[in-house]
């Protein structure tokens, strides 16, 4: 005879001769010589290696200790102990043995994908291999397909699916106003100078579903139609008139994209050029170009200041030549500053001091 101990947590079956004889609880037991016991987790369901489920099923002994549950095709089972989710079950048989755990299996059809009746604490709790996850940032909307086809539009927050044959996808969108940046344009305009342009519009998806649906890739379109507008203005004007009217340009394509709007399912609030780029050659000679006319403008305004001094010192003369009072106080003026900046001055007895300061200005003896 041969000793066996068997935990709480443990039930045994035993076999001899490759025949299954009956269950060991859990305790002490004396095995005889010529069988064997195969110890299993009763936490988990039982999978013997040397019998079939429904052979030991056929057992009434085995059956009266065990818990049956039968998964069918389109269905999986969500086994709790306890009250609490512990795992799935996929399509199958389980035996479970009877132990002093509340065990329960809720069998759930999941033909349809949409999880309907299953907490969401519970949900998130399943296995990828069961369920799809598709997630909406509050700034979106999603568009929800099944088999390709159109079911509903989801809005902001956390959905799931179950997978089975039927396939799930989502097709995402933005509800925010969106920039669509058209960049480094190489365009050629009338007079045959190669520029490069950049510039930047605002959009708003209106109906999402028909711009998916309707128009293929939308957003590769809007851009596309951006640069013809772009094309069209740049091909059909000089390169001085596009430098000196830019926004007339920016009013050009934002009318533009307006008028195509409605067919893509959109609505631009503005458009507006960022940058014009000029090569290399053409840079240098405009350079030259600005550097003379403000070089000409200088000299403009020397000469225009010139004659205005000119002027001011001619009408000053005159009035000096018609009142001899003026003329006098003007005298004193500059002695006034002169004295300033003189040390010493020397002076005989003959005449008054202004007088003979007068007459050494003007050299008098």
């Amino acid at each position: 005879m041969k000793k066996l101990i068997i935990n709480e947590t443990e039930r045994a079956l035993l076999f001899k001769n490759g025949k299954f004889l009956r269950v060991l609880e859990s305790g002490k037991h004396r095995i005889p010589f010529g069988a064997n016991a195969e110890v299993l987790n009763t936490e988990m369901p039982i999978k013997s290696r040397q019998a079939q489920l429904s052979s030991l099923l056929a057992n009434d002994g085995f059956k009266s200790c065990v818990t049956v549950y039968e998964i069918g095709d389109g269905q999986l089972g969500l086994q709790y102990v306890n009250g609490r989710f512990a795992c799935v079950l996929p399509r199958g048989s389980y035996a479970y043995f009877n132990t002093a755990d509340e065990r329960r299996v809720d069998v759930i059809d999941v033909t349809k994908p949409d999880i309907v009746g299953i907490p969401e604490a519970v949900v998130a709790k399943l296995p990828s291999s069961v369920v799809t996850s598709i997630q909406v940032e509050r700034f979106q909307k999603a568009l929800l397909f099944f088999d390709g086809r159109y079911e509903r539009t989801l809005g902001p927050g956390s959905y799931h699916f179950w997978k089975n044959d039927i396939k799930v996808s989502a097709e995402y969108g933005e509800t925010r106003l969106m920039p669509l940046d058209v960049s480094g344009q190489e365009v050629l305009t009338r007079d045959k100078v190669t520029i490069r342009v950049s510039f930047v519009c605002n959009y708003r998806v209106t109906d999402l579903l028909r711009a998916v649906t309707e128009v293929g890739n939308y957003t590769y379109q809007l851009y596309t139609l951006a640069q013809l507008a772009l094309r069209e203005y740049v091909g059909s004007h000089r390169l001085d008139e596009i430098l000196e009217n830019k926004q007339e340009m920016s009013e050009f394509i934002f009318a533009r994209l307006r008028e195509k709007q409605n067919s893509f399912f959109v609505e631009f609030s503005d458009a507006d050029v960022k940058d014009i780029i000029l090569p290399g050659e053409i840079r240098n000679i405009m350079n030259t170009v600005l550097v003379a006319e403000k070089r000409a403008q200088a000299n403009v305004i020397t000469r225009r200041e010139e004659v205005a001094s000119t002027r001011s010192l001619l009408n000053t003369a005159k009035l000096m030549e018609e009142n001899a009072t003026l003329y006098k106080l003007k005298e004193l003026e500059y002695l006034e500053r002169i004295c300033e900046n003189v040390g010493n001055i020397n002076l005989n007895a003959g005449g008054d001091v202004l007088t003979q300061l007068a007459n050494a200005l003007r050299g008098n003896k």
